[in-house]
């Protein structure tokens, strides 16, 4: 036998299913975008004290690449 579903119910776990998971994408880009500001703040103390070179046997060749 079929019983009937409380319609408010199933919207309500619906609705905090939806929140649950936005509340969770939300956390893993704010993780994401604290790992590439640490990248790029690493990139930027390097090529400030002068200490980051620039592979340009790689560099060129991606260029190449690139024009292909």
């Amino acid at each position: 036998m079929i019983s009937r579903v409380n319609n408010s119910g199933v919207g309500s776990a619906y609705t905090n299913n939806i929140a649950s998971n936005t509340q969770k994408k939300e956390g893993a880009s704010t993780t994401a975008t604290d790992q590439n500001s640490s990248k790029v703040d690493k990139l930027k103390e390097s090529i400030n004290s002068g200490e980051y070179k620039v592979d340009l046997s790689a560099l060129s060749k991606k260029m190449a690449d690139e024009l292909l």
